[in-house]
């Protein structure tokens, strides 16, 4: 098959093929409470970092959904030198690079600092969000998995 060919199918269309684990990654998903901004920030970094254009796509759509602006959405790439990010979302940034990148270390100094901005609750929250996401990014790469827009 082409590249062009592959770039438009998936290589296992792992919803019919395990439609139970799918549900259950889908529903522990779902049950993660995150301010929406936040978590499609933290969404849209760990997938530019893990390489998931899918993923990118679905969240980049998701976030201006929320209200995100494009121009954030553009300077989460970089987010280390932008000034468009308050205290708090730096802190879940940092934390999301650490631990999408977990083998690389800096995982303590990130953790420090998210604790730091966010109450524990909300940091377990954000942790698992970091979590689903870089799950998600795995399965969507592997898979092959490819964005359509949905019908309006």
């Amino acid at each position: 098959m082409s590249p062009e060919a592959q770039a438009k199918h998936p290589r296992l269309e792992m919803q019919a093929l395990a439609p139970q684990v799918y549900r259950a990654m889908a529903g522990f998903d779902r049950s993660i409470e995150l301010d929406p901004q936040l978590r499609e920030l933290v969404k849209i970094r760990a997938s530019q970092i893990n390489g998931c254009a899918y993923c990118i796509e679905l969240h980049t759509r998701d976030a201006r959904s929320a209200g995100e602006s494009e121009r954030r959405i553009y300077a989460l790439a970089a987010w280390h030198e932008s000034p468009l990010f308050s205290q708090r979302e730096r802190a879940a940034l940092e934390l999301t690079d650490a631990l999408t990148r977990v083998a690389d270390g800096g995982l303590d100094a990130a953790y420090a600092n998210a604790a730091r901005e966010l109450e524990e609750a909300e940091l377990a929250q954000l942790i698992l969000a970091i979590t689903a996401i870089n799950a998600w990014n795995r399965i969507a790469i592997s898979s092959g998995m490819v964005y359509t827009e949905p019908a309006e």
